[in-house]
């Protein structure tokens, strides 16, 4: 089948790598790509929030279905607008997609199926919510209810701290995402991100990984997008894994139907493992970025197969295959990232990066310019690597870091530092 891939981000070349490699694959498009996923598809210059445009470029060039990679076009609908015009799609809908657009209508939604969460409080208006902070001290976490491409979540580790985060929302900080605010319980334990595919019904467990979502070395710093990640995170053992699916996953599945609004794509479930079990930090609704570059590194499965029984409503009796090694991505950002960085400065040393055994470059933030790769965003590279062990992951990883010449960028150097620990 001829495929569509929305999305420019290093999640999106994870992707295009896993489905390049499908059997079922005929053409692969992208729009827009980038200059990695440019060489395993054919990148089409469309805005993904033109879904006009995505629906007229799948008609010209007989796309039977499409990718929809990042959350802004589901959150905006994409996959309703491209199904009500008669052409197939993975992700959820507009009305299933707000799991991950309102932070608050999850947190609601928890606390109505008694699904293990973090206790909160969500206001829209900036005096009720400060007042909150004040009776329940800090640490406390503010949150920014909807998409703030991964930049609206304060960990304040003193009431001033989270005053200051709940008047940059209500200030317009993140825009219309923080018209609300939702204020959190600071929760104690190890993090884990987890992935599920659901079909509406059935609901089949894919893998974990484990993200940094600090800006600098030992968690210090601002929150990011995500600074690096691996794959397994060895938190979610077997045990925690059906604990998860059991008390948080399934549910979630369940009420979403009961609703009204059944929930068919990948669910990725922000988890705290706490000493008293998992806990929901938040969902999103679609494959996170850097975790889907190692999750594809490991998937020994057709990820076009898993995706068409997604929305196809066929998953029940699937299982999926995944590789024992280990995989850890490295992020390289563009200094002042995530706040003021430039544009434009080249990058050289890929092609002797992606050379060194076991490795893989995603593009993330890319652009060619005058014969040259130069840097065009945030996170701008996601250095990955597999091996036998997360430690022979790291190291090959951090190799082929070093091998890449731009001084323009930065990265984190202790990737996995929890997993070597344990």
């Amino acid at each position: 089948m001829n495929v569509l891939l929305i999305g420019s981000g290093g999640r999106e070349h994870a992707l295009a790598l896993g489905l390049s490699r499908s059997p079922l694959l005929g053409r692969l498009y992208a729009a827009p790509g980038n200059p990695g996923i440019a060489e395993l598809a054919e990148c089409l210059p469309v805005d993904p929030a033109d879904h006009a445009a995505v629906i007229a470029a799948c008609r010209a060039r007989g796309v039977d279905f499409v990718v929809v990679g990042p959350e802004a076009p589901l959150v905006a609908g994409l996959v309703d607008d491209l199904e009500a015009a008669g052409i197939a799609a993975f992700g959820p809908t507009r009305a299933a997609a707000r799991l991950e657009g309102s932070k608050g209508f999850t947190k609601d939604l928890c606390a109505r199926h008694g699904i293990p969460t973090a206790a909160y409080g969500r206001f829209s208006d900036r005096a009720a919510a400060e007042a909150y902070v004040r009776r329940q001290g800090a640490p406390i976490v503010v949150k920014a209810d909807g998409l703030a491409a991964g930049k609206g979540v304060t960990v304040a580790m003193t009431v001033e701290a989270a005053l200051a985060a709940v008047a940059d929302c209500f200030a317009g900080a993140f825009g219309a995402a923080g018209a609300e605010v939702v204020v959190e319980a600071f929760l104690e334990g190890e993090e884990a991100s987890f992935f599920a595919l659901s079909d509406g019904e059935t609901v089949l467990p894919l893998a974990s990984a484990q993200d940094h979502k600090r800006a600098f070395d030992g968690d210090q710093g601002p929150n990011t997008g995500g600074m690096g990640a691996y794959s397994p995170a060895p938190v979610m053992t077997a045990a925690m894994t059906e604990r998860v699916m059991a008390e948080i996953v399934r549910p979630t599945v369940a009420a979403m139907a009961e609703a009204g609004c059944p929930f068919k794509g990948v669910l990725f479930a922000g988890l705290m493992i706490t000493a008293e079990g998992p806990k929901l930090i938040e969902y999103n609704v679609r494959f996170g970025d850097p975790e889907t570059e190692v999750l594809m590194l490991r998937l020994e499965d057709d990820p076009l197969r898993l995706f068409r029984a997604s929305r196809d409503g066929t998953l029940g009796g699937m299982a999926c295959r995944w590789s024992e090694a280990a995989a850890l991505t490295v992020v390289m950002a563009t200094r002042g990232y995530p706040g003021h960085y430039g544009k434009g400065s080249e990058i050289r040393g890929l092609d002797r990066a992606a050379a060194l055994p076991g490795v893989t470059v995603f593009h993330a933030g890319t652009r060619r310019g005058d014969g040259r790769l130069l840097a065009d965003g945030g996170r701008v590279l996601a250095v990955s690597a597999v091996g036998a062990t997360v430690e022979e992951a790291r190291d090959r990883a951090y190799a082929a870091v070093d091998a890449i010449d731009w001084p323009e960028g930065f990265c984190r150097r202790d990737i996995g530092h929890r997993a070597l620990k344990r």
